[in-house]
C-alpha cells in the first residue's frame, strides 16, 4: 500500500516552510543567517505587523503538514486559502520572488488534486480540550521565546514571573509589565502574542463546536447478519465470536459471505482475528476494508490473525506480516492430568480442592439473575486494574440473552464465589477464554483447578477444544532459554523478561505451557515498517494498556451495553 510521492512532498514542504516562517517571527538574527536569506523567498511577510502573521502562517502549514502526508482533502483545502493570501502579501511588500513560489506551488497542489481525497477524520471533543492544552502550551513556549530574546529592547531587568505574566495577558490582547524601548520590537510581541491566542482561541472552538465524533458501535442488522456467518463457519477461528464486541464496526463483502469487524484507534483501522464467513468471499471483504482505510487515509492493520488469514492479507492487500505470538489451544480428548509432566498442575488441582474449594460448569443460560449480577460484581471488585482492558481477544460483556451458549466456570468455599472463567463460544465444538479472576485472597492453584474442571467437563457438552490465553512472542521465549541460543535472540528474551514486570508476557506463557497445549501462532498485519509503532501504539490503546479520554470502567451487563473486562 504505497502512498503517492505528490502527498508526501506536500507534506514536507508545507513542513518545512513552516518552521521557517517561524524563526523568522521568532528568532531576530535568523533573518540574517543564510538559511534565512533563503527564506525571504518563500511565504510569508516580514514588517513588523505582519511578522506575527507569519508566525501563525508558519504554525498552521506545520500543523497541516501531517494532514497533507496522509492526502486529507480539508488540508488541501486549507493551502489553497494560505497560500493565495502568501502572494498577495507577498506582491504587496514587493516580494516577488516569494510570491511566485506561492503561486507555483499552488499550481502544483491544484494539479494533484485528485491525490487528496481522503475524507476527515471523525474527532470527539477531547480533542478540542487537547487542542487547548497543547497549542497553549506552545503559545507559553514561544511567546516566553518572543518575548526574551530581544535582551537589550528591554527597559530594565523583569523577572521570570513578569514574562510569564507578559505572554498570559498579550495572548488575550492586553499589554503585559514588560515595556520595550524600541516601538517597533513591542508591537512585534505584542501583535505575535495576539495572534498565538487568536489562533489556539479559534481552533479549540471549531474542534469543540463540530459533531461528536460517532462510536464505534455493531447495530443490531450487523450483530444478526455477523451471528449468522459465525453459525455457519465460527468453526474456523476461535477468536471469531470476539467480532461480536458492540463497540467495534464491521464492513462486509459485496456478497455478504464475509465480513470484517475493526475499530478506527489513533489513525490506526484496527482489525481483530480472521476475517469472519466463507473463505472464497475474505479477498472481497479486505478489498472493501482497504477502499475504506484509503477513503480516510487511515493505516491499515490487523492485530492476531491466524497463518491462513495473514497469507489472504498479505496477498490480496500487498501487505507485510509478522509474527505476534501464539494462542494455547488444547484438544480436549488428548488432555490428562496423568504423567510426570502435568505433575505440577495435578498437585496444585488436589492441593485446592483438599483446601475447600468446588467448581461449577454451566452455560451461561443457565444462571439465574441473581447469580449474573453476583459474578459481575466480583470481577469488578477482583480486577487488578482501573480500567478494563481487552479487545482483540474480550467479548466485553457478560450475561446478555444473545450470549446464551458462552460457558461459565465458578469456584466457590463456604458457599462465597472465589473466582470466575469466561468463555465463548468457537463454533459449535469448541469454546474461547475471554475472562479469568479470581479473589486475590484465594489459593494461588484456583486458576489451575477452573481450566481442569472446565476441560474434564467439557465431553459432557460437546466441547472438544479450548483456547486458552494468548502467549505474546512465545517463540521468542521458548528458544531464547534453549542451549545454543545467540546473543540476539537471547537479549530479545532478556528484554521481554524485563517487560515482564509491566505486561504479562512471561507470566502467561509459563502459565499456558502448564496445560501441554497446541501452540497457534497469530501474526499482525502491517502495510510498511515504519507504521509499525504508530500501530503498536494504537493496539495498546484498544486493549486499553494506554488510556486517552474516558475510560471503560467495568464489566458491563446487558442493560448498560458493554465494554468489557479482562484477565
Amino acid at each position: 500500500m504505497k502512498r503517492s510521492w505528490v502527498l508526501a512532498a506536500a507534506g514536507y514542504a508545507s513542513l518545512m516552510i513552516g518552521l521557517l516562517d517561524i524563526g523568522k517571527a521568532v528568532f531576530p538574527h535568523f533573518g540574517q543567517s543564510r538559511m534565512g536569506e533563503w527564506s525571504e523567498l518563500l511565504p510569508g511577510m516580514v514588517t513588523t505587523v505582519a511578522k506575527a502573521s507569519s508566525l501563525v502562517i508558519g504554525i498552521m502549514l506545520v500543523m497541516i503538514a501531517h494532514a497533507l502526508r496522509r492526502g486529507k482533502v480539508r488540508a488541501w483545502r486549507a493551502v489553497m486559502v494560505l497560500l493565495p493570501v502568501s502572494a498577495v502579501m507577498s506582491f504587496t511588500h514587493l516580494r516577488p520572488g516569494a510570491a511566485l513560489i506561492s503561486l507555483a506551488l499552488l499550481a502544483a497542489l491544484v494539479a494533484g488534486r485528485r491525490e487528496f481525497s481522503a475524507l476527515p477524520d471523525p474527532r470527539s471533543r477531547w480533542r478540542a480540550l487537547g487542542n487547548l492544552l497543547v497549542l497553549g502550551a506552545i503559545d507559553v513556549g514561544l511567546g516566553y521565546l518572543i518575548v526574551s530574546v530581544r535582551p537589550r529592547a528591554i527597559i530594565g531587568h523583569p523577572g521570570i514571573l513578569d514574562r510569564l505574566e507578559h505572554v498570559l495577558l498579550g495572548l488575550a490582547g492586553i499589554e503585559g509589565p514588560v515595556t520595550f524601548a524600541n516601538e517597533r520590537v513591542s508591537d512585534l510581541v505584542y501583535f505575535s502574542l495576539l495572534a498565538l491566542g487568536t489562533l489556539t482561541v479559534v481552533t479549540t472552538l471549531y474542534l469543540a463546536l463540530r459533531p461528536a465524533r460517532p462510536v464505534a458501535e455493531l447495530t443490531e442488522d450487523h450483530e444478526r447478519r455477523l451471528r449468522g456467518l459465525l453459525a455457519t463457519h465460527g468453526e474456523r477461528d476461535s477468536l471469531g465470536y470476539f467480532a461480536l464486541r458492540r463497540d467495534k464496526s464491521v464492513l462486509f463483502s459485496p456478497s455478504g459471505k464475509a465480513a470484517i469487524a475493526y475499530r478506527v484507534v489513533s489513525g490506526v483501522m484496527l482489525a481483530s482475528g480472521d476475517p469472519i464467513g466463507d473463505r472464497e468471499a475474505w479477498p472481497a471483504a479486505i478489498k472493501e476494508f482497504m477502499a475504506e482505510a484509503r477513503r480516510h487515509a487511515w493505516v491499515p492493520a490487523v492485530i492476531g490473525c491466524g497463518e491462513t488469514a495473514g497469507e489472504v492479507w498479505t496477498r490480496e492487500a500487498r501487505m507485510s506480516a509478522l509474527e505476534l505470538g501464539d494462542e494455547a489451544v488444547i484438544e480436549v480428548a488428548d488432555f490428562t492430568l496423568e504423567g510426570r509432566a502435568m505433575r505440577n498442575v495435578r498437585q496444585m488441582v488436589n492441593r485446592t480442592e483438599r483446601a475447600g474449594y468446588s467448581c461449577r460448569v454451566r452455560r451461561a443460560a443457565d444462571l439465574t439473575d441473581q447469580e449474573r449480577v453476583r459474578i459481575q460484581e466480583a470481577a469488578d471488585a477482583w480486577r487488578g486494574t482501573q480500567t478494563e482492558r481487552g479487545y482483540s481477544m474480550a467479548l466485553g460483556r457478560f450475561g446478555d440473552p444473545a450470549d446464551a451458549d458462552c460457558l461459565v466456570t465458578t469456584a466457590h468455599k463456604d458457599g462465597e464465589l472465589k473466582a470466575v472463567l469466561h468463555f465463548v463460544p468457537w463454533g459449535s465444538r469448541g469454546i474461547s477464554l475471554d475472562l479469568m479472576r479470581r479473589d486475590r485472597t484465594a489459593e494461588p492453584g484456583l486458576n489451575e483447578l477452573l481450566i481442569v474442571k472446565t476441560l474434564q467437563a467439557a465431553p459432557t457438552l460437546g466441547i472438544t477444544q479450548v483456547s486458552l490465553n494468548f502467549a505474546m512472542f512465545r517463540a521468542v521465549l521458548a528458544r531464547g532459554e534453549r542451549l545454543g541460543a545467540g546473543p540476539v535472540l537471547r537479549a530479545w528474551r532478556a528484554l521481554l523478561i524485563f517487560l515482564s514486570h509491566w505486561f504479562q508476557i512471561e507470566s502467561l506463557y509459563r502459565f499456558n505451557a502448564k496445560f501441554r497445549p497446541i501452540w497457534e501462532p497469530r501474526f499482525v498485519v502491517y502495510p510498511n515498517a515504519r507504521d509499525l509503532p504508530r500501530i503498536g501504539v494504537a493496539a495498546l490503546q484498544a486493549e486499553a494498556f494506554i488510556t486517552l479520554g474516558r475510560s471503560r470502567n467495568r464489566l458491563r451487563l446487558p442493560h448498560l451495553r458493554p465494554a468489557r473486562l479482562a484477565s
